[in-house]
């Protein structure tokens, strides 16, 4: 009986050091030498060209943070996470350097930095004489600028700055017109300690309804109790104040929690929007009531524009009801414009006209004037330098219909003029963006030609050939449009800027297959290119590598392509194991579904945990290839997502088989988020691939009941579309082997860490093949070195052993 005993003891502890092994937390691993030199190769610099055109600025960057940078203390409150050490953003910025190249010469001089800087991207003053840009230190983030003329920098703040925003690209501080000062949100100077959560609760968190429908998507980084709404007061209160360049800084107002903040054109206005109280705990922080209102000098209370409620019932696709997108009209007065809707914000209402759009003069005595309604609803507005005139960009998102509309600003009002109408799916037939340029104001405005009858746009100019980018002189009297240049293969060249309003001399970035992005000066009537930058190749061994676009027909005739990869030194004729990596796309059209997108003469940059690196490891890659998923009429794309996405795999390994580079028999799928979710779906409804690496998906749309992507229905509204397109519901026909990543501090909306974790608790449960690999202190995307490392190991690791050397299909 005790060797029978011991027998069963070893037994049970071999298990159970089995099971440890098999979920430890393990050291980060490493993919081979070569392709860790090419992780760590330096970044593209980042370009920012002055609003005189006369200088560029080039912020030299870091490759990436490393994780003990990651692991820094954070905190997710109202839908923003943040450092709450540095009252930052909880992703250190990677700045590390500046250039400055006047592009006159082309000559070159380097800004005077401290060493060990942690820089945002500079933006430039109004007047172009002087940059600014935010350091991140250990106990907070400050305030710099830097002379154009001097080359020299100089720190105008401590490090008090307010800086979590919580939107990408957002700044604490911003330019004033005149160009003498910024204004900037700081750490209110008497701000204690942070609470203490408290050691007993004071009782339960309720949260209650009455009736009234709350539709929300589902958000990461929510406030979650009464503690955690004195935690959000406590960080986000912020004292607005003026930094000049020279002399004393002057404290606007009281401090308060502030969503938007934005000086009119005379310099004398603020127009702000302070956070209100109830605060929710299913919505992010721009949700939350408002009160909007226009201050005068030192804060002084001008105008109340609206109190905003809690937006918690907006329907899916909608709007708030209200004065929405309210900014102050260009020019050099301080006259507001805003849109309101028409239809209760609800895109199902059936009505003549969705939104208005109405400005109020100066001194706001008097109620708003309405300029202008649209049929379908405003999405964006483009001021012309004067406001006289603006480009309302309008959309209806079911239908895909875009229309753009000239509408003059200018009393009396006239009747809009449609100057563009189409499907937005139609990527052949869109006419570009409107070039924009900062005024002495510090306003974004559109680029006209000197006598005002013309504007510029830029675009991808997408041809069944591939994108070829362009710049077109539009007259908006005459609705003509003149092709001032275009790129030519071999090359993908794109306009960065205008130099002049006459578009004489543009700056741009051009490419080829084995060419680094190189800047230049194009003048465009003598023909001559003048390059400013110059770029190594960070990985010259694999810049001969073949690639070409290829194009192919799914079963119902739905056209489709992709980037096709081969390993450096293909033999022809030599069927190689194949990754085919892809993200889902829907469509009301199947004509537009099959249009090519992007360009095949693009350099390859080799960046991240990119699939692009099994190149390295013998591995044919099929990029971008084309996962339409269309519903046309009454149909929606998704009523048949899982059927489509078969087809379209299908027709990507067919073409591919073909062409002789594929061994069908080795072939593996992969994607990033909705990418992934599609790769667990191809799993379990297929047997094309071998394996699959799905990168922070969500795989239970049970999960996100209010909609998903371009999915409008509830999952009470087509509960068997939900069903049937969660990987998660058919986890038992998984039956190939895939590896799930995924950041442990995810905050895109729908894509919980806990998606991948009931995946693999479901297919493990089932006897499936699956490994989980759940990163610390990573979101979305992965940012630390250690993490991309890692995740390269893991990538490789796992084709390897299940396509790469995979065992003949039984």
């Amino acid at each position: 009986m005790k060797t029978f005993a011991r027998s069963i003891t070893v037994t049970v502890l071999a298990l159970l050091l089995a099971t440890a092994v098999s979920t430890a937390q393990e050291p980060y691993r490493t993919p081979p030498p070569d392709v860790v030199a090419i992780v760590e190769a330096a970044d593209t610099p980042v370009v920012r060209v002055s609003p005189d055109g006369e200088w560029m600025a080039l912020t030299e960057r870091r490759a990436y943070p490393t994780i003990a940078q990651l692991a820094e203390p954070a905190l997710g409150l109202a839908g923003i996470r943040f450092n709450p050490r540095t009252n930052g953003d909880d992703q250190p910025p990677l700045g590390t350097a500046i250039r400055l190249i006047r592009l006159e010469d082309g000559r070159e001089w380097s800004i005077e930095l401290p060493e060990d800087v942690q820089l945002t991207y500079p933006f430039w003053s109004p007047d172009s004489r002087h940059i600014a840009f935010t350091n991140t230190t250990d106990s907070g983030v400050e305030l710099w600028v830097a002379s154009a003329d001097t080359r020299r920098a100089r720190r105008l703040t401590g490090p008090e700055l307010m800086a979590a925003t919580g939107r990408r690209g957002g700044r604490p501080c911003q330019w004033m017109p005149g160009s003498d000062a910024l204004l900037c949100r700081l750490i209110p100077a008497d701000r204690g300690p942070a609470p203490e959560p408290p050691r007993v609760p004071v009782g339960p968190t309720i949260q209650e309804a009455a009736g009234e429908q709350a539709p929300v998507w589902t958000f990461q980084n929510l406030l979650t109790s009464p503690f955690d709404e004195l935690l959000f007061e406590h960080y986000f209160t912020a004292q607005l104040a003026l930094i000049p360049l020279d002399g004393e800084r002057e404290l606007i107002g009281a401090p308060a929690i502030f969503n938007e903040v934005d000086p009119a054109p005379d310099g004398e206005h603020i127009l702000v929007s302070r956070v209100q109280r109830p605060y929710s705990y299913l919505v992010p922080v721009r949700s939350f009531p408002q009160e909007i209102e226009v201050w005068g000098e030192g804060g002084q209370h001008v105008h109340k524009i609206a109190s905003i409620p809690l937006a918690e019932n907006v329907p899916y696709g909608g709007v708030r009801e209200g004065p929405r997108d309210i900014s102050w009209q260009p020019g050099d007065s301080h006259t507001l414009v805003w849109i309101e809707a028409l239809d209760g914000g609800d895109p199902k209402a059936q009505v003549e006209h969705r939104d208005r759009l109405v400005i109020k003069l100066p001194p706001f005595d008097r109620d708003p004037i309405e300029v202008a309604r649209s049929e379908l609803r405003i999405d964006r507005l483009r001021w012309s330098e004067r406001g006289s005139l603006a480009l309302a960009y309008a959309e209806d998102r079911p239908t895909r219909k875009t229309k753009t509309v000239v509408i003059d600003a200018a009393y009396p009002f006239t009747e809009t003029r449609v100057i563009w109408d189409r499907s937005s799916e139609d990527a052949y037939a869109d006419p570009g963006d409107p070039v924009m340029h900062v005024t002495e104001n510090g306003e974004s405005v559109l680029i006209q030609s000197r006598d005002g009858r013309s504007i510029y746009l830029r675009g991808d100019g997408a041809s069944p050939q591939g994108d070829h980018p362009f710049l077109d002189r539009y007259d908006l009297m005459t609705g003509q449009t003149e092709r001032l240049w275009r790129c030519e293969d071999p090359y993908y060249e794109e306009v960065v800027a205008l130099l002049d309003s006459e578009a004489r001399r543009i700056v741009t970035r051009r490419e080829s297959k084995t060419e680094p992005p190189t800047f230049f000066v194009r003048d465009l009537q003598g023909g001559q290119m003048t390059p400013l930058t110059h770029i190594e190749d960070p990985a010259p061994h694999l810049t001969g590598l073949e690639k070409q676009r290829i194009n192919y027909t799914r079963a119902d005739g739905v056209e489709l392509s992709g980037i096709l990869y081969l390993p450096p030194n293909y033999q022809e004729g030599t069927r190689l194991p194949t990754v085919v990596w892809a993200y889902p796309r829907e469509y009301k059209s199947a004509d537009a579904a099959g249009q090519v997108r992007r360009s095949e003469y693009r350099f390859t940059f080799y960046r991240g945990y990119s699939h692009l690196f099994f190149l390295t490891q013998g591995y044919a890659v099929l990029d971008g290839a084309s996962m339409p998923v269309v519903g046309e009429g009454d149909e929606e794309p998704n009523d048949s997502f899982v059927r489509q996405l078969v087809m379209n795999a299908q027709a990507a390994v067919d073409r591919l088989v073909e062409m002789g580079v594929t061994d069908p028999n080795r072939v593996g799928v992969g994607g990033h988020s909705y990418g992934a979710f599609m790769t667990a779906n191809l799993l379990a409804h297929s047997e094309i691939f071998r394996a699959g690496i799905a990168r922070s998906g969500a795989y239970n749309r049970t999960l996100t009941p209010f909609g998903f992507q371009n999915e409008g229905r509830t999952f009470w509204e087509a509960p068997e579309v939900y069903s049937a397109m969660s990987p998660f519901m058919h986890a038992d026909s998984i039956n190939e082997p895939i590896l799930l990543l995924h950041g442990e501090a995810d905050t895109n909306s729908g894509t919980f860490p806990v998606q991948s974790r009931r995946l693999y608790h479901a297919v493990k449960g089932l006897a499936g093949t699956i490994k989980l690999v759940m990163y610390p202190h990573e979101q979305h995307g992965y940012r630390s070195r250690e993490t991309i490392l890692d995740a390269l190991y893991q990538q490789f690791e796992w084709f390897d052993r299940y396509v790469k050397n995979a065992p003949p299909r039984e």
